[in-house]
């Protein structure tokens, strides 16, 4: 896929691709970044779902302490790296199953708080057959505020596509609307094979009228290490239910917070992955400072080996140049639908004209962004072609570093083109 290349050759100004090193430095240095987010992989899951790409095992007992003592352990170690507490704007629980060390939630969070300031919401993901009164009151008490529910569809037939089990899950819904939390992010995957633009927008209309404060819809990808019987989509039809969840979405009042997130006015945002420098622990988590993107390894007895001896689990490191870390900042703040010159400039160093005023000038010509007030906005035009590249920069970049990963505990180098 050559788009990849062209886009790295002319964002970067350099025919060097990223090189991510199977090297790892012991000190994390983290005191001066602002807007600082915390994420926390637990990968046990009760059951594996082929089109599900992320780090995840089955969930044995016995592991998963052994893995939550390692955890917490990381998470001393990166915060002893800080003099003082550090404040953080969120923290959020990916997986896997967060849920399933739901006992060990409180201490880790509370051994978070010994090290860290959390001045916003706490977000963890939840698999729908998880829910209930009972596990809501815990994610309460340890002082959760956000939750996301996998839902993936509520349709019969794509659920079937997708390897899951069907069950009417608008009851688990509305036990989640009544727990009150700041933010409750409903998780569909759309172009799911032979689903339509009514069946997509029933769930659209179903997951807003039974509590959620926000929507995701994600493209259904199949990942070359994935097991899924079917294949995707035409992009061309793509194209078209992502038109369809636009509008629908606009016409019943709802907001466009990202490409593929659609929210409710006046509403908070549920995003893990937005956020300008953040600190990962456990298995396969990133970490993004200011000069280099760190990936812990996806092995969990390679995790628990190193942090059993004091070491970080970094499995690969990216020195980003001063342009690399531009286009990443830029790659995710297009995903928001918006870049702030200001903000850019406080970040990068280099006013935002000046590194890409030529890129900025063609994106406004053919349509794709606006100037509006202080900020640019990407149009709906701007939206899909950004939906098209992420897609092309998942199959050329993500799913070949992820593979490797589930192979190689410490691969010595991956370099992507």
């Amino acid at each position: 896929m050559l788009i990849t290349s062209i886009l790295r050759v002319i964002l970067t100004r350099s025919f060097k691709p990223f090189s991510f090193e199977g090297a790892f430095e012991s000190h994390l240095d983290y005191a001066d970044l602002k807007n600082l987010g915390l994420y926390v992989h637990i990968p046990f899951c009760h059951s594996i779902c082929s089109f599900c790409p992320y780090c995840k095992v089955l969930y044995d007992r016995d592991l998963a302490a052994k893995y939550k003592e390692a955890l917490l352990s990381e998470i001393k170690l990166v915060g002893n790296m800080n003099d003082g507490k550090k404040c953080v704007t969120s923290l959020y629980f990916g997986g896997g199953t967060p849920v399933l060390m739901l006992d060990d939630l409180k201490e880790i969070i509370d051994v978070i708080k010994e090290y860290f300031i959390i001045k916003g919401g706490i977000g963890v993901e939840l698999h729908p057959d998880d829910i209930n009164e009972a596990v809501l009151d815990v994610l309460k008490s340890a002082g959760v505020t956000m939750v996301s529910v996998g839902i993936q569809s509520f349709n019969y037939n794509c659920l079937s596509v997708l390897g899951r089990k069907y069950r009417d899950f608008t009851g688990e819904m509305d036990i989640v609307r009544a727990a009150e939390f700041d933010v409750v992010d409903v998780d569909l995957i759309f172009a799911i094979p032979w689903q339509t633009s009514e069946s997509l927008k029933n769930d659209i209309e179903n997951a807003f009228s039974h509590g959620a404060t926000q929507v995701s819809t994600y493209p259904f990808i199949d990942f070359t290490f994935a097991d899924n019987k079917y294949k995707p989509m035409s992009e061309k039809s793509k194209k078209y239910l992502l038109a369809q969840i636009t509008e629908f979405a606009r016409e019943s009042g709802k907001q466009r917070t990202s490409v593929w997130t659609y929210s409710q006015k006046g509403t908070s945002k549920y995003s893990s992955v937005t956020r300008d420098n953040f600190l990962g622990f456990g298995v396969s988590a990133t970490t993004l400072l200011q000069d280099q993107f760190k990936i812990n390894t996806f092995s969990i007895d390679a995790y628990i080996d190193r942090i059993t001896n004091d070491i970080l689990p970094t499995s690969l490191t990216l020195h980003f140049s001063q342009r690399q870390r531009a286009c990443y900042y830029l790659f995710w703040n297009c995903y928001s639908m918006q870049i702030d010159p200001k903000v850019f400039e406080k970040m990068i160093g280099k006013p935002l004209a000046k590194m890409y005023g030529f890129e900025l000038w063609v994106g406004e010509l053919f349509g794709l962004l606006n100037f509006e007030g202080d900020v640019y906005k990407l149009t709906d035009k701007g939206a899909y072609y950004y939906h098209y590249i992420e897609q092309v920069y998942t199959m050329k970049y993500i799913d070949k570093m992820w593979n490797i990963s589930r192979k190689q505990a410490f691969p010595k180098k991956i370099t992507l083109k």
